[in-house]
């Protein structure tokens, strides 16, 4: 076969198609800025363990993992608690991050993957319209196909020339920004749920959680501002009040991360390049879970670029990638971000009616590990409206629902009408239309 491949960083769906590709007799080769070993927050991490069998991956070793208990949403005002019921079959495993990236990267290995540690990425080579390789701090690496796993902020990405169409930065509502750390446990009082989800506490917008874990207290806070260590502080006081059991010592964690939660890429394919993972924006728009995702998006990849006799990498050979992608994951995924755009024109205390009213029950917020493929989701934003329009009467909520409706509505539409095969002018008129509603909010 001969033809080269370069996956630009270690993201989760980079290194799982790499894999794949080595095995089919790909020569590929991953360039990751960071050292061996190092990889992976200093916390655990949560996902669907199906997708890893999609990918052609094996299960982790018994001992690294251990399956999620079900969360308890809570509303603003803490009211209300609402419990999950996952069924057994559909719950996500929990594992430290950096076992995650482990488990990964040896199954790559074993397939013949090669890895440049200690090699950042700078951005793409192009050679006219396609992209030929990436530029290092090393220097320069030329290959056939350029795959772009280096994240949201993805230094290939944003460096692609403005007339290949590929969107550059998300806006700020696209991502959000969490502190997570694991923090000492300050009591014995038992807590009123094991793992405690709020949204807009103390009217902030967005999520946090407090996990009691036998040794440790996990405590993540989400925003879609910024904010620092004096607002951690306070915040977590604030947190204090109802969850004694944070500690006032960080033993783990301690970072600020910024997460995506938009809607995927309109184009992750151009001649020479596909992006993946957080670089197409994969992750779920609600909670920003990226793993199962992009692991399925990797065996996407992966089958298209395989089937396709003529290995020329071309941006309508790879278009069948985001074809089926938005076919089975990405049109789901959008419909849930233009969803999302509703949350930040509600208060505090239209989210406590929503809770209160009944309108969001444990049904609504019950979803398994097959939440990411949206095949077995409860709750969905189009469901809440409709059942919004029924029982709400709450007249500002109200006002809002019809804009949110219709927004939902445009980008499932759109997804729909996604042309099967590449055309210039088809694809730049679908690209219009699907991100049109994202930009009227």
């Amino acid at each position: 076969m001969g033809k080269k491949i370069i996956v630009a960083g270690l993201g989760h769906g980079g290194i799982a198609a790499a894999a794949q590709l080595a095995r089919a007799g790909y020569d590929v080769t991953v360039y990751e800025k960071k050292k061996e070993g190092t990889l992976g927050y200093d916390w655990t991490d949560i996902f669907a363990p199906g997708p890893l069998a999609e990918a052609g991956i094996p299960m982790p070793d018994e001992s690294k993992y251990e399956y999620k208990q079900d969360m308890t949403f809570y509303s603003p005002s803490e009211r209300v608690a609402l419990e999950q019921h996952v069924p057994e079959d559909d719950r996500e495993i929990k594992m430290e991050r950096r076992d995650i990236y482990e488990h990964l990267i040896n199954h790559a290995l074993e397939c013949g993957v090669k890895i440049e540690y200690e090699t950042e990425v700078l951005g793409p080579v192009l050679l006219g319209n396609r992209v030929v390789g990436i530029n290092t701090d090393k220097g320069d690496y030329y290959g056939d196909l350029i795959i772009d796993a280096c994240g949201m902020l993805s230094p290939v990405r944003m460096n692609l020339p403005d007339h290949l169409g590929i969107e550059k930065e998300p806006a700020r509502i696209e991502y959000i920004t969490i502190y997570r750390a694991f923090y000492n446990v300050a009591s014995d009082e038992e807590p009123e749920a094991k793992f405690k989800v709020m949204l807009f506490k103390d009217n902030k917008l967005g999520m946090s959680w407090v996990a009691s874990e036998e040794d440790h207290t996990d405590v993540l806070i989400g925003r879609f501002e910024n904010f620092d260590m004096e607002e951690v502080e306070r915040f977590t006081d604030v947190l204090r009040q109802t969850s004694p059991r944070i500690g006032r010592e960080v033993l783990r964690g301690g970072q600020f991360v910024k997460i995506p939660v938009r809607h995927p890429l309109s184009l992750m394919v151009a001649d020479g390049y596909a992006a993946i993972g957080d670089s197409a924006f994969m992750t779920v728009p609600l909670i920003g879970s990226g793993i199962a995702n992009c692991l399925r998006a990797s065996r996407i990849l992966a089958d298209s670029i395989i089937s396709d006799p003529t290995d020329s990498f071309s941006v309508e050979t790879l278009w069948k990638y985001q074809y089926n992608f938005y076919k089975s994951l990405g049109s789901g995924l959008a419909a849930l971000a233009a969803g999302k755009l509703l949350l930040p024109k509600l208060t505090a205390d239209e989210v406590d009616y929503f809770f209160d009213s009944g309108m969001i029950t444990s049904d609504d917020i019950t979803f398994g590990a097959d939440f990411v493929g949206l095949s077995s989701m409860s709750f969905s934003f189009p469901d809440l409206l409709n059942k919004a329009k029924h029982v709400c009467k709450n007249t500002d909520i109200l006002k809002k629902l019809p804009a949110a409706g219709a927004r939902i509505s445009a980008v499932t539409a759109a997804c729909a009408g996604i042309p099967k095969r590449y055309s210039p002018d088809k694809v730049r008129s679908w690209k219009k239309i699907y991100e049109m509603p994202f930009k009227n909010y």
